[in-house]
């Protein structure tokens, strides 16, 4: 009898054993009797979200979204594309919406809707500053309206903008959608490097595929400025990035380069510069106070801009 016993039990102990390891290890019996649970019990739904987003992980649908009529685009009228990485794309600490209602609209996929972050069209679903320089936009007394076109993929590398790249046909179907609304850029706002940075991209190579990108802005009819920002900082590994920043690096450089080498390319904001430890949440991404202050350095930047175009 206590051999039995005990035998049983040296089994039990084994079976809990093998059940354990071949859990962890994914080996047999456990894929096969967890492919079971699937068939007879079915996969477990997803929760659902209000959110919805493409192959691309763009945000392409919120249901909280408001839509609304397309303005017109008038003389007066900013239509802003926003390309670029996570700090381009919804990964702010904070987020806006429209203060004049259809005044500031996130055009996507030919409709608009009242700008309200996050935006459709580009990754994630946190905050962003773009509304909040559209607002300040209207404020100023620059534009009348503004549409917002943001294009914008978190961790992007630049190469996958330029010709050949994955989100190269994604860029022109947008520009095309634009058109289609008659809808014509007026300024290109490029916040992009942190990524290049990180993974060793050289200067050359860097402003070899920007410029393949601002050749396929320009081989589809966009003649606006293309406004590249210094941005390359983004730290701690957490965000993928280094523990310090050495500003002086071959991104900058190459962005600097690019600033003016012309072709309708300007510098845009720097945030590298501009940006301290307090204005990013978590040592990267742009928190309330970076959007305030990163806002506000677009607004000075288009609107002075502006003004030597009207002198000409």
């Amino acid at each position: 009898m206590r051999n039995t016993m005990a035998a049983g039990l040296a089994a039990m102990i084994a079976m809990y054993f093998l059940g354990g390891m071949s859990a962890r290890h994914e080996i047999f019996p456990w894929s096969q009797l967890s492919a079971l649970r699937k068939m007879v019990g079915g996969e477990k739904a997803a929760a659902p979200s209000r959110y919805t987003f493409d192959d691309k992980e763009r945000l392409v649908g919120d249901e909280s979204k408001t839509p609304v009529t397309c303005p017109t685009q008038t003389d007066r009228t900013a239509v802003l594309l926003i390309l670029g990485q996570s700090n381009a794309a919804n990964d702010s600490g904070q987020r806006y919406r429209s203060n004049y209602g259809a005044r500031v609209v996130n055009a996507f996929d030919k409709r608009c809707f009242i700008a309200a972050s996050p935006l459709l069209g580009s990754t994630d679903t946190k905050g962003e500053y773009r509304t909040l320089l559209g607002n300040n936009l209207i404020a100023s007394g620059q534009n009348d309206s503004v549409i917002l076109a943001p294009l914008a993929c978190s961790g992007s590398e630049v190469a996958r903008w330029a010709t050949g790249g994955d989100l190269n046909p994604v860029l022109v179907d947008t520009m095309k959608k634009l058109q289609g609304s008659d809808y014509r850029i007026t300024s290109v706002l490029w916040v992009q490097g942190e990524k290049d940075l990180v993974i060793g991209t050289t200067a050359e190579a860097y402003q070899e595929h920007f410029m393949s990108m601002v050749d396929t802005l320009r081989q589809h009819g966009v003649e606006a400025p293309v406004y590249i920002s210094i941005a390359s900082k983004c730290l701690e590994p957490s965000n993928g990035g280094f523990k310090e920043h050495i500003p002086d690096n071959a991104i900058v450089r190459a962005q600097l380069a690019l600033s003016k080498s012309g072709h309708g390319i300007r510098e845009g904001v720097n945030s590298d510069a501009l940006l301290d430890g307090e204005d990013r949440y978590d040592d990267c991404h742009i928190g309330g106070t970076g959007a305030e202050n990163v806002s506000r350095a677009w607004l000075n930047l288009l609107r002075g801009d502006r003004r030597l175009e009207t002198l000409r």
